[in-house]
């Protein structure tokens, strides 16, 4: 769930690194599935990161109620926060109304620092509290739909990377 300080997206962001650098580069940020991997090979990337998705799974040591709102997240229920800060994704819960209401007022860094406290992202994530808690998670949250283990996101995510190139040019062609 985080973004960097200009908020650019990693459809531009994968062509403008890979035109800049000469070692490979392993995109990250909206990957979750086999379709979005394919895609940001297309973009020139070498290799993925893959994080939202791995937070539900069954190997994760985030807490089971973290896990679980994160597949019950729909489209929308996640908000870029704390821009003055560190830009960070989060979960819509009642921390991040404080946070959305701060910022609102014009908080600067300090006032946001405090409102964070200590151990807030450890208190929601990996705790549990799900009202008090900072509860980091990427968009693609709103594509995870059940908690498995890891190594069967794998195989689901290979198996649709797969499918999708090898149908490509069929799927072009049928809209």
């Amino acid at each position: 769930g985080h973004n960097g300080l200009e908020e650019t997206t990693t459809f531009t962001l994968i062509p403008l690194i890979k035109q800049s650098v000469n070692i490979p580069v392993i995109a990250a940020g909206g990957i979750a599935t086999g379709r979005q991997m394919l895609a940001a090979f297309a973009l020139g990337a070498a290799g993925v990161q893959i994080g939202s998705r791995f937070a539900a799974s069954v190997e994760s040591s985030a807490h089971e109620a973290f896990k679980q709102a994160i597949v019950d997240a729909g489209d929308g229920a996640t908000m870029l926060s704390m821009k003055k800060l560190m830009p960070v994704r989060l979960l819509k819960n009642p921390f991040y109304e404080k946070v959305k209401a701060a910022e609102l007022a014009g908080a600067d860094k300090e006032a946001l620092k405090e409102i964070l406290g200590r151990a807030r992202a450890k208190k929601g994530m990996f705790e549990g509290d799900l009202k008090e808690g900072e509860l980091e998670i990427g968009q693609v949250a709103a594509l995870i739909n059940d908690i498995k283990p890891a190594a069967e996101i794998m195989q689901e995510s290979l198996e649709e990377f797969n499918t999708v190139k090898n149908n490509f040019s069929t799927e072009l062609y049928n809209f």
